[in-house]
């Protein structure tokens, strides 16, 4: 009993770390507003091992390779504290670096779905909403809507370019659940 409860907590607290570390690194990709106060807490959350790592390991490209690298060690991390909560170790160090790559992928996914779910929805309930989380999903969501609305422009005042998103999204998860099945972890965007 002691065991699974810990595990569930370890699984909620290191998910939604990963989440805000993941966050950090797609702010930065899409350029989303740094004086957001959204942003402003994902940045104090993750700064003080940021900072540090990013004299180790630079950005490339204008992406923070810092913020990966550290998404990438927190997830193996968090699945050797959990094989040795569970009573198991892990003898193949590659199949523990695989798993956290496949994870982390996983979450990505998930943030973007979400992502675009909430600003869908907001767009039918709040239409040019100023609140500072619908701003910086709208902010995350642009560069990957982008490509696919120059596919289909808005026809009537009607972007369909989401049907679109959302299709490539499934497939990825498609491709991330057959990646995932010899580890043993389910996954599915919701």
């Amino acid at each position: 009993m002691f065991q699974d409860i810990f595990s569930l907590i370890i699984d909620t607290v290191s998910s939604l770390y990963l989440m805000i570390i993941l966050l950090r690194f797609i702010l930065q990709y899409s350029r989303a507003d740094f004086y957001n106060p959204i942003s402003q807490f994902i940045a104090k959350a993750t700064n003080p091992v940021l900072i540090p790592l990013r004299r180790i390991v630079p950005g490339w490209g204008g992406l923070d390779v810092a913020a990966l690298v550290f998404a990438f060690l927190f997830q193996a991390l968090v699945l050797f504290l959990k094989a040795l909560v569970a009573g198991f170790v892990f003898g193949d160090i590659l199949a523990l670096l695989a798993m956290s790559l496949v994870l982390i992928l996983g979450m990505m996914l998930k943030i973007y779905f979400w992502s675009l779910l909430i600003m869908i929805i907001a767009s039918w309930i709040a239409p040019g909403s100023m609140h500072p989380a619908l701003v910086l999903i709208n902010q995350i969501s642009e560069p990957l809507m982008r490509p696919f609305r120059k596919l289909l422009p808005p026809m009537g005042g009607l972007d369909l370019s989401p049907i679109l998103v959302f299709l490539v999204l499934q497939v990825l998860s498609v491709v991330l659940a057959h990646m995932s099945q010899p580890f043993g972890i389910g996954f599915s965007l919701l």
